[in-house]
């Protein structure tokens, strides 16, 4: 936190709770002399960070909505546009619902005392006021933080639908969601950030796999993306897959949300750093050199072996390299960057043009191809690249496997996601599958999911 941030803490009005004038004064003079201004400050929050952190909020929910949506929109049938609209809003409407009840209490709070699960001091948002959790941040409102944290949970399952779209029954999709949710998101999102949790190797000294994720490869990424391909298996093809044309019905909105979403994904890596700090600049640094490398090599692939570079493959650049930037934004160095951005474009590019033909199956919006395969490289690249010289946090509990054997605990944090996401994603499947169906009936789907599922079209001629 600079000075001028922290002086502008103690002009602000602050809650009658907050400490008194005297007690903000001594807490300055701890900082500049260098003790540990944290202690002084706990229950204070720090405008700079405070509004810093609000702001990243609203860029993740604008990547969803209506980044996410807009992009993956463009990509279906216009049959199918507001089908993918609807489950973006009705995604973001239900998770909130969870978050507040119980998701942020079981991803952040501690008190059941394992390594798995947080515990139930804030259901309902019990105690979660403008005062900071200091197990996370002195300096960021704990409702603030809350929210923020919220929004990962919204759009990680919005990222299945790309997979699965167009083929699969709105109310399932929900059901899907809710269930997902509690066994797959809220365990993985407290092992990898809880402050108690089985993988965050930089908070928790006690964690089994010492591992680090900065602002989502293995929690959002991983999960979402291997979720999404064992759900499409599941599921079987759409309707005339490899027969009938399915191209995008809208490449200019493709574009716009892929806009959408490298703009939202600043809030996304910048803000995982809880603060207004150089952390943050080198988040926002390296988001950007390895989302436009991606980007630009991912065309140029194409413009060598296809002799065209298409907006559908800048797009797909773009986003790959968003994705595999995600768990090291906040620990690489520039460099680092555009190493992951060359990665991200040829790795990717393969297994969205190449392994996807060669098994056949239908990863309608490549959410597979980018987001699982991405996620993965993310994630293990993380664990080669990642430096003590741009994130001192390492040092924590790290300092003895960062540039050694740092990417061995990534493997097996890699594998851990792998199971929870694969063996959970097959039970609630077939679960639902013998519950309420997957699919509608083939009616519905050949006329489209919008009119039949929703009463409405997105285009009247």
């Amino acid at each position: 936190m600079t000075l001028l941030c922290f002086v502008a803490g103690l002009h602000a009005q602050a809650p009658a709770s907050a400490p008194t004038t005297d007690e903000r004064l001594a807490a300055l003079e701890a900082y500049i002399n260098n003790a540990d201004p944290g202690k002084s400050l706990t229950g204070v929050a720090g405008p700079g960070h405070n509004g810093w952190m609000m702001t990243s909020a609203a860029l993740v929910l604008f990547m969803t909505l209506p980044g996410l949506a807009l992009f993956y929109g463009g990509l279906v049938r216009r049959k199918n546009v507001l089908s993918v609209l609807g489950q973006c809003l009705g995604i973001a409407g239900l998770v909130t619902i969870l978050w507040w009840a119980f998701g942020y209490s079981l991803v952040f709070g501690k008190s059941f005392g394992n390594s798995f699960l947080g515990g139930s001091e804030y259901f309902f948002l019990k105690g979660v006021t403008s005062a900071p959790n200091t197990d996370y941040a002195y300096w960021v409102s704990q409702n603030v933080f809350s929210m923020y944290q919220l929004m990962f949970a919204i759009i990680t399952p919005a990222l299945i639908i790309g997979a699965i779209a167009e083929r699969m029954k709105f109310t399932t999709i929900l059901a899907f969601v809710a269930v997902w949710m509690f066994v797959v998101y809220f365990p993985l999102a407290h092992m990898v950030w809880g402050i108690t949790g089985f993988m965050n190797g930089v908070w928790n000294p006690s964690a089994t796999i010492k591992a680090i994720d900065f602002a989502g490869g293995t929690v959002v990424h991983m999960s979402s993306g291997w979720s999404a391909l064992v759900l499409c298996l599941i599921l079987g093809p759409r309707l005339g897959f490899g027969k009938e044309k399915m191209a995008p019905h809208s490449m200019v909105l493709c574009m716009v949300g892929t806009g959408m979403l490298w703009v939202g994904w600043y809030g996304f890596n910048a803000g995982s750093a809880v603060a207004a700090d150089g952390i943050a600049a080198n988040a926002f640094t390296t988001t950007t050199i390895a989302a436009a490398v991606a980007a630009f090599v991912w065309g140029m692939i194409e413009l060598m072996f296809r002799k065209h570079a298409s907006i559908l493959g800048f797009c797909s650049g773009a986003v790959a390299g968003l994705v595999v930037i995600t768990p090291a934004a906040g620990f690489v160095t520039i460099n680092g960057a555009v190493i992951i951005g060359i990665l991200a474009a040829v790795v990717p590019y393969i297994f969205v043009t190449k392994v996807k033909a060669k098994f056949g199956y239908d990863d309608a919006l490549d959410t597979f191809g980018v987001h699982a395969v991405g996620g993965t490289l993310g994630a293990l690249v993380t664990g080669f690249l990642a430096t003590s010289e741009v994130n001192g946090n390492l040092n924590t509990n790290l300092k003895a496997i960062v540039g050694s054997s740092l990417w061995l605990e990534q493997l097996k944090a890699i594998g851990l996601t792998l199971v929870i996401s694969i063996v959970a994603t097959i039970l609630i499947a077939y679960a639902l599958k013998a519950i309420i169906g997957l699919r509608p009936v083939p009616e519905v789907e050949r006329q489209g999911l919008d009119i039949n599922e929703h009463g409405e079209e997105g285009y009247v001629d």
